[in-house]
């Protein structure tokens, strides 16, 4: 087992280590390449496409390099050119493709703990998105690389300006905030490891049932995501704003990372839902069951957000209030009413309804809204940072999550493709067929 970490690890880290390179060059030139993940994926999807059409590798390297030239350049030419916000768009999308990726780790985590129905058909699809976590660390090395272009706390005169910033320098150090970024991922990718590794293992015959080992995992691994996410939220988005704290700022982003994850397996669900042998698995009472869920987490959200505010709206001190001034005033008190109907009573009223839940057709539509909702709520928390006290938007504010989730989108479902849809060799499925056909 060891050997084989040793050796994925080996095999993993060789495009990434070049990558970083590359983001190293391109934070010299000035700009913070926040695409990195998605120029490797281009360029190995490219390189695929070459090989198979001209079945010649030398020609279908040629491709790939080709690819990943074109898609730099069309990102140097929004950046530079059109001079979108790179650190706002990368901080988002990185913050929202973790949110998938973790948080479909925590729901996979929570079923191999509790059991039930609900998680037989969509484990393949959570593992998958599991597995995409190698480009979030891709993701990362432009904001480790580019600390002091990010973030206010690492320059020297910010730290000499504000007694809260000098405060909490002793945590807020760029070694620190690298060293602990490496932990982050290094937990989670050993995390994920075993929860992936032990599924593989369930697809060979004969039928292995991993309940305890997949328990003990889960059990601490669930603690482990709570204080890690927790950490790397208050590192990454809180600090952001360095004189201003919150203590339940990392649980709102943990139930938008479980909210953000059932809503896109409900979304797949229902494009699968087409196909054997998810045809036969996914039922109505699936579906009831992830809009309870979903209903469950957009309650969540908003009892999370709103005692946030009453506590420190409260308490009225400036060094408090001034988080929720900067995003009430200047047109993103619009975009804060826009969260609180959109993101919680519209979606609230909607999924009352049972036959609305029942409904894989019309729950997908929810689930859609609820993830765009999700990236809207991250440009609230991120971009008044950076937009001086006024509400700011481009066009490229919403191509360039769509192209970077887009390729994230890509390898979930080359993940998803590599493996049968469902885990052959797995008691829980037996039972669960079993028990439809009664």
């Amino acid at each position: 087992m060891i050997r084989q970490l040793l050796e994925s690890t080996l095999r993993v880290s060789t495009p990434l280590i070049f990558a970083a390179l590359g983001g190293m060059f391109s934070e010299r030139s000035g700009v913070i390449n926040i695409a990195l993940e998605g120029l490797m994926l281009i360029g190995a999807f490219g390189a695929a496409v070459g090989t198979y059409m001209s079945h010649s590798p030398w020609l279908g390297s040629a491709a790939g390099m080709g690819a990943g030239v074109l898609l730099a350049a069309l990102y140097g030419l929004f950046v530079i050119r059109f001079r979108a916000n790179q650190i706002v768009a990368g901080t988002a999308i990185n913050m929202l493709a973790l949110g998938l990726t973790l948080g479909s780790m925590a729901w996979l985590m929570v079923w191999h703990l509790t059991g039930g129905s609900w998680g037989v058909p969509i484990r393949r699809i959570l593992e998958a998105a599991i597995a995409t976590l190698p480009l979030l660390v891709v993701a990362w090395i432009p904001v480790a690389i580019g600390v002091h272009l990010n973030y206010a706390w690492s320059q020297s005169a910010v730290h000499e300006a504000g007694k809260a910033a000098h405060q909490a320098s002793p945590w807020l150090t760029t070694g620190g905030f690298v060293l602990r970024g490496i932990a982050y991922f290094l937990i989670w990718g050993v995390l994920a490891w075993f929860l992936l590794n032990w599924s593989n293992e369930q697809d060979n015959p004969p039928d292995r049932a991993f309940g305890t080992r997949f328990r003990g995992i889960s059990g601490v691994g669930l603690v482990i995501y709570a204080w890690t996410l927790t950490f790397a939220v208050v590192d990454w988005v809180m600090s952001l704003t360095p004189d201003w704290t919150s203590t339940i700022y990392g649980l709102i982003f943990l139930v938008g990372q479980g909210l953000i994850a059932m809503c896109f397996v409900t979304i797949v669900s229902h494009w699968l839902r087409a196909y054997e042998p998810m045809a036969s698995l996914l039922r109505p009472g699936n579906f009831h069951d992830y809009g309870k869920l979903i209903l469950t987490f957009v309650m969540l959200w908003a009892y999370f957000n709103f005692s946030q505010w009453l506590i420190i709206w409260g308490t009225n001190l400036p060094e408090e209030a001034h988080w929720f001034t900067d995003r009430i005033h200047g047109g993103w008190g619009y975009v804060a009413i826009l969260l609180i109907i959109g993101e919680f009573a519209l979606p609230f009223c909607l999924l009352l309804s049972r036959p609305l839940k029942r409904n894989s057709g019309k729950l997908l539509w929810v689930a859609v809204w609820l993830v765009v909702m999700r990236l809207v709520d991250l440009y609230w928390h991120i971009e008044p940072v950076f937009s001086k006290g006024r509400l700011h938007f481009s066009w490229l504010d919403a191509v360039m999550p769509i192209g970077l989730i887009g390729l994230w989108l890509a390898f979930f479902f080359w993940n998803l493709a590599r493996k049968p849809l469902v885990v052959l060799h797995d008691p829980h499925l037996r039972v669960f067929m079993e028990a439809e056909h009664e």
